[in-house]
């Protein structure tokens, strides 16, 4: 078994000043060891793990981590900054930073040795060694003589304290998405905290480097629960009938003596949590800042994170059943949407029979956008047992012409009728099918009944009268809507807003119409200029930007030609008062000019690969190009902006006031 961690793997002097950077740095000590063999696909697996969570912890700590297929074995890189590198934590940079890379199939013994490494750094002398060790072989040999810490494997502790009292107990879960560092670091907080306070806490890791039970014998004798997790805690219903405090997993390392009071004062109180398994992981807690669970989140918060989900599951029905049915208009033209089921006329040398194929293939697809979108929305809500009648009021809005909004309604509706029958006390008899039989019979009846004969017509109306007024749209009513849309499209490039106006626009591809296509055609250009304008500004002026930032730059070209928003993000996070209201107005000025043009688009994605498809493309693409331009500009100037005031006070510090004028001047 390769060591974890070898001299060369070690950094004491680390000069990156952000995590990007100090990431690349560590990762390409990684490279010349021969640990990763794609050093950007690697960092992009870092970039998308430190996206789900910031990566810092209290104490100067960060610990950006990730599993990728560009990893060989199990490695760990560590590296000492001076000035402090930002990792997202509350009390301030980060001067301890370690890189953890775990294979895709990595194997548990290198995993245990990881675990104990996250729970080492909770101990102060650990980190204070660090900080004061000078040589690179003897700082890797203590990091690799890292070993587990009992409590934290499940295993139980004493029962009893000193004076032969019974103390109080606690029965922990800790888990986090990448199952690597915060899972095993939470249950080290956890337990240290617990023999601070002389309260008994036994804590199951559900992570990578294993899964083992707690004993059934240490929960049933278990005065109260604590869950700090990021993904749902397995096999849930162990704990039915304790006090449970359910919070993410950075509250677990954070704070964990205040995790443990509260779960007293649930218990003094005499607070049941009710948990099953058609909860999700969610129970009864408190989510505070740290949460993972919606539930705990602010009613709008929550809202959005139901219809996120719904969007999500949604995306790839949308993707491969436009496209399907853009690809069948090219080759037989939009009239082959009329033609035979290929079913019963089929013939395998002419070109239209193939197009009316893919037409058919994908239009199947396209019946499945409102009821997928309505099931995945009520699954956010209440899990597996809201599918059946989330899907079955998608299905019926669809039968009463009440489309994409009727779905949303749908959704909403099962999730709600599922989480208010969870909530009705049942006998222990039934507990076994309520999730699978009596919960989605009761709810499909119920949403059933509210979508034929409650909202079902209401909605239809509504959706009627938006239809029209799309079609209706024309000019300066249509530049406002294309302005608006380009302004959510590049606002968050991704995020909430970028995702509602998609959403809005696919939506509308279900039933098209000459409206809902040019909604279409103006959220694809739109969200197509952030990343081409980064792409634009790293090409033209170089120097404004960091040799990370020119290599984002050439990858941004073509994520931005594929209609991927998200290829902007880096800038953004880099410098985001200057790069978010730049590529916003490009943004903007797009969306406006493909309203303007009247350009129409039935594809959902595609970027430029599409464009032959689009009703005026020669128009649609200068659309593209002028707000490019209009974001690169912006941003270039701000930036040059912002470099030139230090160089001018340099010079007037230098050469006194005037001088610094003619700095600023020039």
């Amino acid at each position: 078994m390769s060591e974890l961690i070898t001299a060369e793997l070690v950094d004491l002097d680390l000069s990156a000043t952000t995590k990007d950077a100090a990431a690349r740095s560590l990762a390409e000590r990684m490279v010349a060891a021969h640990r990763v063999t794609d050093l950007d696909g690697f960092l992009a697996d870092v970039a998308a793990r430190e996206a789900q969570m910031p990566t810092g912890l209290d104490g100067g700590i960060g610990i950006p981590h990730c599993r990728s297929e560009h990893v060989t074995a199990p490695t760990l890189a560590f590296g000492r900054s001076a000035a402090g590198i930002d990792f997202g934590a509350a009390d301030g940079p980060a001067d301890l930073i370690f890189l953890i890379a775990a294979p895709a199939g990595a194997d548990d013994d290198h995993l245990t040795i990881l675990s104990a490494l996250a729970r080492r750094l909770m101990d102060p002398e650990f980190t204070a060694a660090l900080r004061a060790g000078t040589d690179p072989a003897a700082v890797a040999a203590l990091i690799r003589g890292a070993e587990p810490t009992p409590e934290a494997e499940g295993t139980e502790p004493e029962t009893a304290e000193a004076d032969g009292s019974v103390p109080f107990r606690i029965v922990a879960v800790t888990s986090c998405p990448t199952g690597i560092a915060h899972t095993y670091m939470a249950a080290e907080s956890l337990a240290a905290a617990g023999r601070a306070e002389g309260v008994e806490v036994t804590v199951e890791t559900q992570g990578s480097g294993g899964f083992k039970k707690l004993d059934p014998a240490a929960i049933a004798a278990a005065d109260a629960v604590i869950w700090a997790h990021d993904v749902e805690v397995r096999e849930k219903t162990r704990f039915r009938g304790k006090p449970v405090v359910d919070v993410g997993v950075k509250a677990g390392i954070n704070r964990p003596a205040e995790l443990i009071a509260e779960a007293r004062r649930k218990a003094e109180r005499g607070e049941v949590a009710a948990v099953s398994e058609a909860d999700g992981g969610r129970g009864s807690g408190d989510g505070g800042e740290d949460g993972s669970a919606a539930d705990h989140a602010h009613f709008g918060v929550r809202l959005r994170t139901y219809l996120m989900s719904g969007v999500s599951y949604m995306v790839p029905f949308v993707a491969a059943g436009g496209l399907l049915i853009a690809l069948s208009f090219a080759i037989g033209g939009y009239e082959i949407a009329s033609a035979k089921s290929v079913a019963d006329h089929f013939v395998w040398g002419e070109a239209d029979s193939w197009a009316a194929l893919l037409n058919q293939i994908g239009s199947a697809a396209f019946a499945f956008l409102v009821p997928v979108l309505a099931g995945y929305i009520a699954y956010g809500m209440a899990d597996r047992p809201a599918l059946v009648p989330g899907f079955v009021g998608g299905s019926i809005a669809l039968t009463v012409n009440a489309g994409f909004l009727g779905g949303l309604v749908a959704g909403l509706l099962a999730g709600a009728v599922v989480m208010a029958i969870q909530r009705v006390p049942v006998h222990a008899t039934l507990r076994g099918i309520m999730p699978v039989l009596v919960i989605p019979l009761i709810a499909s009846a119920v949403v059933g009944f509210l979508m034929f004969i409650v909202v079902g017509k209401p909605i239809a109306s509504l959706q009627n009268a938006l239809t029209d007024w799309l079609n209706g749209l024309s000019g300066s009513n249509a530049v406002i809507l294309g302005v608006v849309l380009g302004l959510m499209m590049c606002f968050d490039m991704g995020g909430p807003l970028n995702k509602v106006a998609y959403a809005f626009a696919v939506g509308g591809l279900a039933d098209p119409t000459d409206g809902s296509l040019k909604v279409m055609a103006a959220v694809m250009a739109a969200g197509m200029v952030p990343p081409l304008a980064m792409a634009l500004a790293t090409t033209v002026r170089k120097k404004l930007f960091t040799k990370t930032e020119r290599e984002n730059g050439r990858a941004a070209w073509v994520l931005g030609a594929s209609f991927i928003t998200e290829g902007a993000i880096p800038f953004a996070a880099a410098d985001p008062l200057r790069v978010i209201p730049s590529v916003m107005a490009g943004g903007a000025v797009t969306g406006a000019l493909s309203m303007a043009f009247g350009a129409t688009l039935r594809a959902p994605h595609g970027g430029v690969f599409v464009v032959p498809l689009i009703s005026e493309p020669f128009l649609y693409l200068l659309a593209i190009a002028a707000g490019t331009l209009v974001a690169t500009a912006l941003v270039v100037l701000l930036k040059g902006a912002r470099r030139a005031a230090p160089d001018a006070a340099g010079e007037a510090g230098a050469t006194g006031s005037a001088d610094a004028r003619v700095t600023v001047a020039a």
